[in-house]
């Protein structure tokens, strides 16, 4: 593989986009390699699946690319020629029927990831396709230093550093979230010296550090999150049912999750975005929680001012309105002595209840990263302007999406798209 094959292809990254990739070009008779860091491949694939693999979603088209926000643009002709209809046939033709659950997320029949993954994988094996693990790409060669001044391509291995020379590259390398299993963003410095725009990668998806709060100060500022009390009795209850709001995000029913420094969870994820844009514009984001979105405002305050004798106003709030302890104890952390005792106050804080946040996660811990290869380093075959012959797909690109099988459906449809941009440049005859 050390001398230049004019049909052999490299594939960066063994994930969803790359493993699509690898299909549309061995299909179309080149000869490919799939390069990973890791043992073996599809790794977030199959922790994205523990709990269900969520493949893609059955919103109508519209609704379902609006969920790519700024960047539907760009990702509508992806998914023009591989949506979610066409991702549920590709699944069938593997052995792997799906259904739609009652959010309308699609999963596999038996919600696992495994089972599709090694009927894939035996496919690609039988179509030719060839893995080399353990293969950390380290960029380029220079072409000054580069005996066959091709520019190879650079592999750390268990051997030593391995050269690689293909015909064109397809990087897949992921974003920054979830390092342990391969996607560290490592590739975007690599890119940047080769003059690549590329936005900075930043959490989605991701929960929340909360911060000091007047009923609840932090001795130190730099150190958000609750109070060690709250976080001791509730870290990893779920809070629900619940309605959050923020700015650019319209009120939505959930639920979501407290952590041992702030907030996670379903919930929490679709509305990161926004949060996420707030903290970067004014140093915090401001979140409203409606406790009891089943009660009327009037419902709730009758409830609050009708007489509680001799119970405290725990008790009161638990027989009244059936407010769990959790909620409670939300109140307390949120609200002072003072606020909580204003019958008005605390009526209107159950259902618009403001928490702010002060910092997202690390994008180590997010499900999902923002940022990455901006699209208009690109050609509409996703092939890097600067780098004839590089295509990029999947989740190094410079796009974001709730969860609900919008990231998978995006990343397969732009392994496909970038696949099939490097068959027409390859069917071009050498310059």
């Amino acid at each position: 593989m050390n001398s230049p094959d004019p049909s052999f292809v490299a594939i960066i990254g063994g994930g969803p986009a790359g493993l699509m990739a690898a299909e549309v070009l061995a299909a179309a008779g080149h000869k490919v390699t799939v390069f990973d860091a890791k043992p073996s491949v599809g790794r977030k694939f199959l922790l994205a699946g523990k709990g269900g693999l969520n493949l893609t979603h059955s919103e109508p088209s519209a609704p379902f690319l609006a969920r790519f926000g700024t960047r539907a643009a760009q990702i509508e002709p992806l998914l023009h020629d591989f949506d979610a209809d066409a991702l549920r046939a590709w699944a069938a033709g593997l052995g792997v029927e799906t259904f739609v659950g009652t959010s309308g997320r699609v999963f596999p029949s038996d919600l696992k990831a495994a089972p599709l993954l090694r009927a894939w994988l035996h496919r690609l094996r039988s179509g030719g396709v060839t893995f080399a693990m353990r293969h950390r790409w380290l960029g380029w060669t220079d072409r000054e230093g580069d005996q066959e001044g091709d520019g190879a391509l650079r592999f750390a291995t268990p051997d030593g550093e391995r050269l690689v020379r293909p015909r064109s590259t397809l990087l897949a390398l992921g974003g920054a979230s979830w390092p342990q299993l391969g996607s560290d963003g490592a590739w975007a410095a690599l890119l940047q010296a080769r003059g690549v725009a590329v936005a900075p990668l930043r959490p989605a998806n991701c929960g929340f550090d909360v911060a000091a709060t007047a009923a609840r100060p932090q001795p130190d500022p730099q150190s958000p999150g609750w109070s060690e009390r709250f976080a001791g009795e509730f870290a990893g209850q779920p809070v629900k049912p619940v309605t959050l709001a923020a700015v650019d995000f319209p009120a939505r029913a959930g639920e979501f999750v407290i952590t041992a420094h702030g907030i996670e969870g379903s919930l929490i994820y679709a509305a990161s975005a926004a949060l996420r844009d707030q903290i970067e514009r004014d140093g915090t984001a401001t979140l409203h929680l409606d406790l009891l979105p089943q009660l009327t405002p009037e419902r709730v305050l009758a409830e609050v001012q009708h007489p509680r004798g001799s119970r405290s106003l725990s008790s009161h709030l638990k027989s009244r309105l059936n407010l769990s302890s959790l909620k409670l104890g939300l109140l307390h952390e949120l609200l002072t002595r003072e606020q909580m005792l204003h019958a008005p106050t605390l009526a209107a804080a159950l259902k618009h209840l403001p928490l702010t946040v002060a910092a997202p996660r690390p994008v180590a811990e997010a499900i999902s990263t923002a940022g990455g290869v901006r699209f208009e380093a690109l050609t509409e075959k996703l092939m890097l302007t600067a780098l004839p012959g590089v295509f990029c797909a999947g989740e190094m690109l410079d796009w974001e999406a709730p969860t609900g099988g919008y990231l998978l459906t995006a990343c397969f449809a732009s392994g496909r798209a970038a696949a099939q941009g490097m068959v027409d440049w390859l069917a071009k005859p050498s310059p």
